[in-house]
């Protein structure tokens, strides 16, 4: 009997795979416990249908990230911070920061923790960064902190 696995099945197969299964197995055990349906024209349909989704989604995204790629590449955010004198801060510019700073300047977010700093920054100056916006698309910039005297 052919079914459509809908969870992974350890020892058969992964979710959204078309197997042949013996009727007893499909029957007892894995219709009966709701891993899989038995594979008709509309549910293997529907099956073509979700993958067909998930790949757009995928597709969708990938164009976001390059378009916010091109708007970020070679550009410089400008981050204001507190600084005492000769430029060196209270504290530090934190990468919450540098996301803030690149939402208001650029239009779109971007994940603090898919950001990373050549070094910290804890003094005025200008500083190498990287943003990972999907697999394989990162953007390189420059974070210039601007001291804003106390």
């Amino acid at each position: 009997m052919k079914v459509i696995l809908l969870q992974d099945v350890k020892g058969t197969g992964k979710k959204g795979e078309v197997k042949n299964v013996s009727d007893g197995y499909a029957r007892n055990f894995l219709i009966g416990k709701g891993l899989a349906a038995e594979a008709t024209a509309a549910n293997l349909n529907k099956l073509e249908g979700e993958k067909a989704s998930a790949q757009h989604k995928i597709d969708v995204a990938k164009q976001e990230a390059n378009a916010q790629a091109e708007k970020l590449n070679g550009k410089t955010v400008t981050v204001r911070a507190k600084a005492g004198q000769g430029g060196r801060l209270f504290g530090a510019v934190t990468l919450g920061n540098v996301a803030d700073a690149v939402t208001a300047q650029f239009g779109f977010s971007v994940d603090k923790r898919k950001l990373s700093v050549s070094s910290e920054m804890k003094n005025a100056g200008d500083y190498s960064a990287e943003a990972k916006l999907y697999a394989g698309i990162t953007a390189k910039f420059t974070v210039s902190v601007v001291p804003e005297n106390a």
